[in-house]
């Protein structure tokens, strides 16, 4: 317990010293920005990493063959299959591209419209595009205050409108901003000015409640002071502790909704009282694992310096198959990684004009295609695909053999990744895994010893005491057995001796 409480006082010791560089000259911003990809390591040091994204390209309207430009207030972008829909906010329009390869795209279809008996057939800033497993659409109608429910061939089949529920304001004008639909045809919602978490719909459009609301974060002085001491007049002055609206919804493929909030404050991220991303099953509840030496908010040091300012503001968040998911950073332009279990696979990206940079506050929206990542700048009008490079792809595969069962061959695999980043700690805790569902316990050992990794190190440990003890029981059994039986042997001849010694052979 004393080596572990003094671990962590110099890790936090070694944070809080490189965030004061930090903070001083921007150092290791800059160092993050000339190698473009990084990762933190235990003590929460910049390490520099190989790239393990590359742009395949960055898309115009010019280049996608669009009659109109993109506005510069689009904000959805989702990936069906090999298409992207486009939510063209500005335009009331709905784009569909179809990837033809690598680097192509090509518009199938520009949708302003749909069929239907209802009296509004065009959209009105449509702000996001969803179609479930049984091909129905849904659509985001942001100004015309509805979620449209459509068939696979654009046709109306109904919306769902404003809750009903008396603890919302009357005045309150329902605009759905974000959407999520499970297997079942429910309706997950966002819709601005309303705090009280997911709006959640039945598929036959009933209204079923609120869903998933982050908790209240405040000020426990500012609590006391407005509970006891302020008047009711200062109290209407005062700002309420409400939750925190959610910016973002992506449903995985396990039907767990991650949701993410941009706007939250720094000493907030701090201390746990708030989340910028969460995984909640359909109760509500969040399960994201955080196993990672740092919380998932994207970069761990939030000062001013290198051209930015404050903590990481994430907008958008998207998950793979493996479970691994990227966060989406508007304040910093860049795209953070983090597998299954909250630890920072890497984070790349940044502001600028350069292909894989952003415009400043502007990056609004992420999907992915496989492993490709398909981000939207609303500013330059853009789209930006992202591809693994040889590197990002032997980090995903080494996950996916480990997933599957094949241990040794991960172990293979991320015995390849640290050859070509050898201060990578993921890959040597990689290894050890892999060591470690092999049996090879005191192998996998020295690997988590290097990287400080406690938790597998106490797992691997048990095993191999186990494993020990199983191969040298007859030793254990022998020496416990001289130790117990041969000095009661030795201490009962010894009274028979003291016995025959002191008996009186002359009696009759």
């Amino acid at each position: 317990m004393r080596k572990n409480l003094a671990k962590n006082i110099i890790k936090r010791l070694s944070a809080f010293l490189a965030g004061a560089v930090i903070l001083g000259c921007s150092t290791l911003t800059a160092q993050a920005e000339e190698k473009y990809t990084y990762c933190y390591d235990y003590w929460g040091e910049v390490q520099d990493s190989p790239d393990a994204y590359e742009v395949v390209g960055v898309y115009t309207s010019a280049d996608l063959g669009l009659d109109k430009p993109i506005s510069t207030t689009a904000t959805g972008l989702t990936v069906i299959g090999n298409d992207i829909y486009l939510c063209d906010t500005g335009n009331n329009r709905i784009i569909q591209l179809s990837r033809v390869d690598r680097e192509d795209f090509e518009v199938v279809n520009i949708f302003d419209s749909f069929k239907g008996d209802v009296e509004v057939t065009t959209f009105n800033k449509p702000q996001d595009f969803q179609i479930n497993e049984d091909g129905n659409i849904f659509i985001a109608d942001t100004d015309n205050n509805r979620v449209l429910k459509l068939d696979s061939e654009w046709n109306y089949l109904m919306e769902f409108n404003k809750p009903t529920d008396n603890t919302l304001d009357e005045a309150l004008v329902f605009q759905p901003t974000k959407l999520a639909v499970d297997s079942a045809g429910r309706v997950y919602c966002i819709a601005t000015g309303i705090n009280k978490g997911m709006i959640k719909y039945e598929a036959d459009g009933t209204f079923s409640g609120f869903v998933g609301a982050t908790p209240v974060v405040y000020n426990l002085w500012d609590y006391i002071w407005k509970r006891f001491f302020s008047t009711a007049a200062q109290r209407e002055k005062q700002a309420s502790f409400v939750p925190t609206e959610y910016s973002n919804l992506y449903m995985d493929h396990d039907g767990f909704i991650y949701a993410c909030s941009s706007n939250l404050a720094e000493e907030d991220l701090k201390s746990g009282s708030a989340k910028a991303v969460r995984r909640l099953n359909l109760m509500g509840s969040d399960i994201l694992i955080q196993n990672g030496e740092f919380p998932v908010y994207g970069d761990i040091y939030m000062g001013s310096g290198g051209g930015y300012t404050g903590c990481s503001k994430i907008v958008d968040v998207t998950a793979f198959d493996n479970d691994s998911y990227v966060l989406l950073d508007k304040e910093r332009g860049r795209l953070f990684v983090y597998d299954s279990q909250g630890r920072m696979l890497f984070a790349f990206g940044g502001k600028g004009n350069m292909d894989g940079y952003f415009s400043k506050d502007q990056p609004i929206s992420l999907d992915h295609m496989g492993y490709d990542l398909i981000a939207l700048d609303s500013i330059s009008k853009t789209i930006t695909v992202f591809t693994p490079t040889d590197y990002g792809k032997l980090v995903f595969q080494a996950m996916d053999q480990f997933d599957a069962g094949f241990y040794e061959e991960s172990g293979e695999t991320w015995q390849a990744v640290m050859d070509l980043n050898g201060n990578y700690d993921l890959a040597y805790i990689g290894v050890g895994r892999a060591l470690l569902r092999q049996e090879r316990y005191k192998e996998a050992l020295e690997y988590f010893e290097l990287k400080f990794d406690d938790d597998n190190y106490s797992k691997a440990f048990k095993q191999y005491r186990k494993q020990w003890i199983e191969e040298h029981i007859l030793v254990i059994f022998i020496v416990a057995f001289a130790v117990l039986i041969v000095p009661m042997i030795i201490g009962r001849l010894g009274k028979i001796k003291r016995e025959i010694d002191t008996a009186d052979i002359f009696k009759f």
